[in-house]
């Protein structure tokens, strides 16, 4: 089994100063002219994408000293980043052409009220004519730094 498909509970729990080390990494990239409440919907969005794929990012159920029990989150950490749009275009490129699945999220995205309209409005236009504003990827680490290459940390 790769580190990728091994579910989070099979990593070892670090000593509490030692870092965890991927080999994967998942990234959501922005892009960097939406209005902050854009760009927290978008992130939402794509962070389901990628769990709605790679089921395996997703940790095991919380609980608080009371016993009440929590969601899993995510069991990695998911790095967002911002650029503009010809950046968000080069990326989705390089992660087709990597096959490494993408989640998009278009404009026009927006102006629909759920996901049956989103799909539509996806599929209404071709892939090199998306009016991406945001895209996330996981993948291997060195794949998904290529695919990224040229958006910055998110501020």
């Amino acid at each position: 089994m790769t580190e990728s498909s091994a579910p989070i509970a099979d990593v070892p729990a670090p000593a509490a100063d030692e870092p965890v080390r991927f080999d994967t990494k998942t990234v959501v990239v922005l892009r960097d002219d939406l209005p902050v409440w854009q760009r927290l919907n978008v992130t939402a969005f794509l962070a389901s994408g990628l769990t709605a794929r790679h089921g395996d990012l997703v940790g095991e159920p919380y609980a608080d000293a009371d016993g009440t029990a929590y969601l899993p989150l995510l069991g990695r950490p998911v790095i967002v980043l911002e650029g503009g749009a010809d950046v968000l275009a080069a990326a989705r490129t390089r992660a087709l052409g990597r096959e490494l699945p993408v989640a998009v999220f278009t404009s026009a995205m927006f102006s629909t009220g759920h996901d049956a309209a989103n799909r539509a409005a996806v599929r209404a236009v071709a892939g090199e004519d998306l009016d991406l504003v945001g895209l996330a990827v996981h993948g291997p680490k060195n794949a998904v730094d290529k695919v990224v290459k040229g958006a910055h940390r998110h501020p």
